[in-house]
């Protein structure tokens, strides 16, 4: 039996019921609905099932224009945003490539400054080198000078100085060494009232040395006004009228030598003042290998410059060479007449003589006699 109301089945809809009642509406008034009011009821809910479709639309028409406003409004700050990094990294690469500019100035700046500091110092590397290359050079200058003035100081104490009567220098006047110390002499004898030489003059008959007569002197005027223009300003040019007459009268003759080559180079040492002259011990003659511009034998019998085989006491060296030249008495005392006269007018022109013009005049005449002498053959011989 099938008991209660039957149930709708599923996804479909519930049957219908019979007609519905009539119900009452008050307790005064009861009425059945009109058709005409049922029609509008159905109206009304055909007019909400059509207003639900469109609400719908209206919603998602309205979610569809928030969300392009959203998306709009994001762009736009997506939009201010990339614009504004855009601005930024602008501004970081003009900084950077301000920084770029400045670090390369700085480069090149300290590469400038590198490079000047170099040559700087290069620069004063090199003065230095030559200040002291140059004062090396002045030092050693100052050193020969002092040998040389030392040399011509003990040269002028020993040979240059006039001797005195309570002192005499037996080397200036041969004339009073002894007849053992001199020797037999070789050639004339004069007599007394005659003889005006250096030369001491022998008695036959007392066997005694004469004093010679007081030598006569007068003062040559040519000679001596030439001595005065030189003497206003001194100077060692051979080209003066006062030292060419030297030159040719004395000096040149003088050291005129057989060797004529060897006798350049001599004269050439003489007047630069760098000619040594050694003794040599005659207990231990050195034989000393000559330049190739001697002649005859290197030993210490022949004479260099004369090219004679002579007794040589004595050598000479010429400036800073290492060669020897063995020279005899003879040439020795010309050498040394001409190296007198010319360390007499170096003292001259340096201002070491305090003298008058006539005794400096007649003291020069004198060394001129000297060369005169040794080029003629005269000399004092040794003890």
């Amino acid at each position: 039996m099938w008991s209660g109301s039957p149930q709708p089945e599923e996804g479909l809809p519930p049957p219908l019921t019979g007609p519905a009642s009539w119900k009452s509406v008050g307790p005064c008034k009861s009425h059945r609905e009109s058709p005409g009011a049922l029609v509008e009821t159905s109206a009304g809910e055909k007019a909400q099932g059509e207003e639900g479709p469109t609400a719908a639309h209206l919603d998602v028409s309205r979610l569809r224009s928030s969300s392009m406003e959203i998306r709009e409004k994001g762009s736009e700050f997506l939009k201010e945003e990339l614009h504004k990094a855009q601005k930024e990294l602008k501004l970081k690469d003009e900084e950077c490539e301000r920084l770029y500019k400045v670090r390369e100035q700085l480069e090149r700046e300290l590469e400038e400054l590198t490079a000047s500091l170099f040559e700087e110092a290069h620069k004063m590397v090199r003065e230095a080198n030559m200040k002291q290359a140059t004062s090396e050079k002045q030092l050693k200058e100052a050193w020969g000078k002092i040998d040389m003035l030392q040399a011509e100081v003990t040269a002028l104490k020993t040979l240059v100085i006039t001797s005195t009567p309570a002192s005499p220098n037996r080397e200036l006047h041969p004339q009073l060494l002894s007849p053992t110390k001199t020797g037999p002499r070789k050639g004339h004898s004069r007599h007394k009232s005659t003889s005006n030489a250096l030369c001491p003059v022998v008695c036959p008959a007392a066997g005694r040395t004469l004093t010679p007569d007081k030598e006569g002197k007068e003062v040559d005027t040519t000679l001596f006004a030439e001595f005065q223009a030189w003497r206003a300003s001194p100077t060692l040019d051979k080209t003066c009228p006062f030292l060419e007459r030297v030159y040719r009268e004395d000096v040149g003759p003088c050291l005129d030598f057989t060797m004529h080559e060897l006798s350049a180079l001599v004269r050439a040492a003489v007047e630069d003042n760098t000619l040594t002259i050694e003794p040599i011990a005659s207990q231990t003659l050195p034989a000393v290998k000559m330049a190739t511009i001697e002649c005859g034998s290197s030993s210490s019998n022949t004479c260099a410059l004369s090219g004679l085989a002579r007794t040589c006491h004595h050598r000479i060296r010429l400036g800073d060479s290492e060669s020897h030249y063995y020279i005899s008495p003879s040439s020795r005392a010309r050498i040394t007449a001409v190296c007198n006269f010319f360390t007499y007018i170096r003292y001259i022109q340096q201002g070491l003589v305090r003298q008058d013009a006539e005794p400096m005049f007649w003291e020069i005449m004198r060394l001129r006699k000297e060369m005169s002498l040794a080029k003629l053959g005269f000399f004092p011989q040794e003890a």
